[in-house]
């Protein structure tokens, strides 16, 4: 078993590490969240356009560095370090990997490569808030959350050759900025009832909407005859390519989680070593210690999960599996690969809900000892317990990860034989 990083791996993680460094401070990260694009352009120019972020897990055929998920994951894990506000989350993670897989030729070569350079900015619209769902994270994503019925969610009407969409659709992460929206939208009525995918790029009244987490920017999106391209052909498995891409991105934001709760980790480590009581650091007494012993030991168990999860989503789309990484990764006494062969996709959910309650236990504990300036809302710890719950909002909560995991599994039906 080698769970060691190839040397490029190595120096995709010092390179982004280098280029925030300099360009992503605590005061930046604030003053980029809060500008109208919710990021800053010039930090985005040099991650898209001179580093190649957006096209690092996409094909050479398409302008991509042709790497796999794992590389896009150990970018991201970087990028949650300092909490750096981008659309590299919504282009990279959720939009791309649904052109790659559903897009007709055309369409992927008429995309993909300006996404690759950092020129065009793309999202995935839900309707409502059915996020989690859509992406097969929190619940089964083949039913009607779309908008079954005539009214609600969003609908799709294809009249002289043309399809146009009615609808709304909440929490699209950087909808209010996005170049192009890959819009999920009910078509067929009652006869065909179907979810289908479509590029909308005109035609909708955007507003970005206040956020609990104000580094990742939110927009409501309304389609009120809008003009869209359909995505690929009719007939395609779009429920499975979604959940396919909820696995991977489950995966990619686990990484990202453990980054931030890595970080902020670190900052209070220092800040007990320096803050003094009773004419001693309080990281000296055995408390604080245990405390912070805790934290690191959930970050570490967050961490190997979220790795191994990458290496499997990659493996899983057909990406050379350039990092040896244990074959078996035990979780409640049942393989993760197990459930992998077994049903589908499971690992980057499980790994998400360990990495968020990593970085919500990380950040709560960073706040209590900071002491009095912990609990300022200025403080720098709030930005990361505001990650770590509007996350849960997005794709969680935590505990319903684990149990939509535990129902595809059938872990508490009768029978069930765990190997």
């Amino acid at each position: 078993m080698d769970t060691r990083f190839t040397a490029e791996q190595d120096e995709i993680r010092r390179t982004v590490r280098e280029v925030l460094a300099k360009r992503c401070g605590p005061e930046e990260v604030r003053a980029a969240a809060g500008t109208a694009a919710g990021y800053d352009p010039a930090l985005w120019a040099a991650l898209g356009g001179r580093l190649g972020l957006p096209g690092l897990a996409l094909p050479e055929a398409y302008g991509g560095a042709g790497c796999g998920t794992t590389e896009l994951a150990l970018a991201c894990e970087e990028v949650g370090r300092v909490l750096a506000p981008s659309p590299l989350l919504a282009t990279a993670v959720l939009a791309a990997p649904l052109l790659l897989a559903l897009g007709t030729d055309a369409q992927r070569s008429a995309l993909l490569p300006r996404i690759a350079a950092g020129e065009l900015t793309a999202t995935l619209a839900v309707p409502g808030t059915a996020l989690a769902t859509a992406l097969a994270l929190a619940g089964d994503n083949r039913g009607d959350w779309a908008g079954g019925g005539r009214a609600g969610g969003i609908q799709a009407r294809r009249a002289a050759g043309t399809w146009r969409l009615y609808g709304e659709a909440a929490q699209v992460l950087d909808g209010h900025s996005a170049g192009l929206l890959v819009v999920a939208a009910h078509a067929g009525g009652f006869a065909r009832s179907r979810t289908l995918l479509f590029l909308v790029r005109d035609g909708v009244v955007r507003a970005r909407q206040t956020a609990l987490d104000g580094t990742r920017p939110c927009a409501r999106i309304q389609l009120r005859d809008a003009e869209a391209e359909l995505l690929g052909e009719d007939g395609a498995d779009v429920a499975g390519a979604l959940a396919s891409v909820g696995d991977r991105a489950a995966a990619v934001l686990a990484c990202e989680a453990v980054g931030a709760a890595d970080r902020v980790l670190e900052r209070t480590v220092e800040y007990v070593g320096q803050r003094e009581q009773f004419g001693r650091p309080i990281g000296s007494f055995q408390a604080v210690k245990h405390r912070l012993a805790d934290v690191y030991v959930r970050v570490r168990a967050a961490r190997s999960a979220a790795y191994y999860a990458a290496w499997a989503a990659a493996r899983e789309s057909g990406g050379a599996a350039r990092w040896g990484c244990p074959r078996m990764l035990s979780t409640g006494g049942i393989s993760l690969e197990w459930r992998r062969r077994k049903r589908g996709g499971l690992v980057g959910g499980l790994a998400l809900a360990e990495a968020l309650q990593a970085l919500r236990t990380a950040a709560a504990e960073g706040i209590q000892l900071h002491g009095g300036i912990g609990f300022t809302w200025e403080h720098t710890a709030h930005l990361y317990f505001k990650r770590a719950t509007g996350d849960e909002l997005l794709f969680g909560p935590v505990h319903q990860l684990r149990a939509h995991a535990a129902d595809v599994v059938g872990l508490f039906e009768r029978g069930e034989v765990a190997v």
